[in-house]
């Protein structure tokens, strides 16, 4: 609850995933389309793909099999369809991995250390923190991607704007959406990794050009 809180400082707030620029676009306008652009980013983009990085690396650990966990975290930083994309997920995940060394430190922690130098992608750094504390997959991955949809949310309410309900209407929508990518996630493999999201992707690479911006992507 603490690692994924929206008061956790891996900077969260600070990024909008692209939708920022689909706001401006007119792409999201109101609640109805703000819940049907991030359960596609859910079921079919962003958040699919995390959630599978994030069982992989979590199943990694807990075999302390440091191939794996290299192979996960080498491809979850190269998988980025685009530079702010990129910056978002390692900048939240190198900073969630020094949060928690600080003060929940782990022996997982030093093991992602010891095989990986380059940067952290967010769902590589939740899982092995996770594996390292013992907490079970099926437990972690849907408090995983909660946290994500909310911080979407919380984008789109200011954005937008919308009210706090209208947030927490489009939160509820979106459980069905985030329980089926965790279910589906826990069968997947690395293979099984891609998206058809395409509208988000590009939103995420306009928005680096946008001539002004309230977030970082």
């Amino acid at each position: 609850m603490a690692w994924l809180s929206p008061s956790f400082p891996v900077g969260a707030f600070s990024y909008s995933s692209g939708i920022e620029w689909a706001v401006e676009a007119g792409d999201i306008r109101d609640a109805a389309s703000l819940t049907d652009w991030l359960s596609l980013m859910m079921t079919a983009g962003a958040g699919t793909c995390d959630a599978v990085l994030f069982v992989q690396t979590h199943r990694a650990v807990g075999r302390g099999d440091k191939s794996a966990l290299r192979e996960v975290a080498e491809l979850a930083a190269a998988f980025s369809p685009s530079k702010e994309r990129h910056l978002e997920t390692t900048a939240q995940g190198r900073a969630f991995i020094e949060a928690t060394r600080a003060a929940w430190p782990c022996d997982a922690i030093e093991m992602l250390d010891d095989i990986w130098d380059g940067a952290i992608a967010y769902p590589v750094a939740a899982g092995t923190v996770c594996a390292g504390h013992g907490i079970a997959t099926e437990t972690a991955l849907p408090a995983f991607l909660h946290a994500v949809a909310a911080n979407w949310i919380s984008a789109g309410v200011r954005l937008i704007p919308l009210g706090q309900t209208d947030g927490q209407r489009v939160l509820a929508a979106m459980e069905e959406a985030i329980a089926r990518t965790a279910a589906r996630a826990l069968t997947a493999s690395l293979d099984d990794i891609g998206g058809a999201a395409l509208r988000a992707d590009l939103a995420s690479m306009k928005h680096e050009t946008q001539y002004t911006r309230l977030f970082r992507s």
